[in-house]
């Protein structure tokens, strides 16, 4: 068995997140969906955290955190993105893949393979 995961798993991770999350939220309705796509705004400015202090721009706090810091709040980024995409429509991954395939012929053109 592969240790790798697979798209189907990457999906099925974002339902049951989406689904824990609807489960445990303090909002419904429009306030709920306004307060998930937010959550973006927050891991958004975590990963710029990460890297002020993986380069030690901050005097007072020096070098912080690491790149391996980075990669994780990035992470959280992609993660919290698709579960609030999850949470616009029940068809979050046709949607996605429909997009990426349309950001890639766009910026790759034919020759992408």
């Amino acid at each position: 068995m592969s240790d790798q995961v697979t798209s189907a798993d990457l999906w099925e991770s974002i339902d049951r997140l989406h689904m824990w999350l609807d489960a445990n939220r303090a909002r419904d309705g429009a306030d709920g969906l306004l307060l998930r796509v937010l959550k973006l705004s927050e891991e958004v400015g975590e990963v710029a955290q990460a890297v002020i202090g993986a380069t030690g721009q901050n005097p007072r706090k020096g070098a912080s955190h690491s790149w391996q810091d980075v990669q994780a709040e990035l992470c959280d980024v992609v993660i919290t993105a698709l579960v609030a995409l999850r949470t616009l429509t029940p068809q979050a991954r046709e949607v996605f893949t429909a997009h990426l395939e349309g950001v890639r012929a766009r910026s790759l053109g034919s020759s992408a393979e």
